[in-house]
């Protein structure tokens, strides 16, 4: 990592991966570039008629709102309701 940052094109321009976030934000903050939004159970609801997101209503994402630079994120669950990992997606660079 500290040779990937000493190079002054990444520094400039970043990675165009995920290597580029530095921040999650809250439900109160506004996303910006380097950060991630987490999808909201509101969100989730609305938009997939669910607040527990499963692996199958991610071929649907493309519905959430979303920003260049700025990454999203959601908790997907399992078909018991339990949440079973993250899921990040976005697009940085050209």
């Amino acid at each position: 990592m500290e040779e990937l940052w000493a190079d002054e094109l990444v520094r400039e321009t970043g990675t165009h991966s995920n290597l580029d976030v530095f921040q999650v934000v809250g439900p109160d903050d506004t996303p910006d570039y380097d950060t991630v939004e987490p999808v909201t159970a509101e969100e989730a609801r609305e938009l997939l008629g669910t607040d527990r997101p499963t692996r199958a209503h991610v071929k649907d994402f493309g519905a959430f709102p979303r920003s260049r630079w700025v990454g999203r994120c959601a908790v997907l669950h399992n078909d018991r309701g339990k949440p079973e990992e993250i899921y990040f997606w976005g697009h940085s660079g050209d």
